[in-house]
């Protein structure tokens, strides 16, 4: 598959630009990341109604619920995992570190898709899944072996999390992110569709941006539960 560098840089530019405004909920106010992602999960919820009522004309509300499982319930344990640091004594705010575990899941998601895009098209020859022609095992192990590197070597270098924590939140973000991908690709052509939405150039709409996000969330809070119980609410 060769490397379009014109798809390349309109996927570059819209993803630093989410990337500046998902900078800004993380780590300017936590009231802001709860605005951001009430605004995501609405978005989502718009287009997740859209695709059931191709998917299934005429008999699609029974289905309606699935959503709370796939979109709302990892929105609001992403939004657990932001308001789990903040420290107050009475009403004043002594700490915030809610905004590590949020970042680096998202991070770890960013590289991953980035990184197998690269590599895939580099050198990607064998396809992994019928439901994503366009997916490579070249693609999604480089960018899975290099997410993890990445991740961990911030991690080395911040010392925000520790280099255990850093490498299975990275593995999880790799894993069940490409398995999200893969779970709304399947959506996607049941129903008929090339995007979701096309709320971001280059990305489509928001289930094509948050879909490896609302797969990973739930399981990279799992772990942080039991790895840390008194971390979160």
């Amino acid at each position: 598959m060769a490397l379009n560098i014109q798809t390349l840089k309109t996927r570059a530019l819209t993803a630093a630009v989410f990337a500046a405004v998902m900078l800004t909920g993380l780590l300017w106010l936590h009231w802001v990341f709860i605005a951001l992602f009430t605004i995501i999960h609405f978005g989502a919820w718009w287009e997740w109604v859209k695709l059931l009522k191709r998917i299934y004309p005429g008999t699609y509300l029974p289905r309606l619920p699935l959503g709370l499982l796939y979109i709302t319930l990892p929105c609001l344990m992403l939004i657990n995992l932001r308001l789990a640091g903040l420290t107050y004594r009475g009403d004043t705010l002594l700490s915030d570190t809610g905004w590590i575990i949020p970042c680096y899941i998202i991070f770890s998601i960013w590289v991953n898709d980035t990184m197998a895009y690269i590599t895939g098209s580099l050198i990607g020859k064998t396809p992994f899944s019928s439901i994503s022609p366009k997916k490579t095992w070249e693609g999604t192990i480089g960018g899975a072996l290099l997410c993890v590197m990445v991740m961990t070597a911030v991690a080395y270098g911040t010392k925000w999390l520790s280099l255990k924590d850093a490498l299975v939140i990275a593995s999880i973000a790799a894993v069940f992110g490409t398995a999200g991908d893969l779970l709304e690709s399947k959506l996607k052509r049941m129903a008929g569709v090339k995007d979701s939405g096309t709320f971001m150039p280059g990305h489509g709409g928001f289930l094509d941006r948050f879909d490896s996000l609302l797969v990973a969330v739930p399981l990279a809070w799992l772990y942080t539960r039991l790895v840390h119980s008194g971390y979160l609410l």
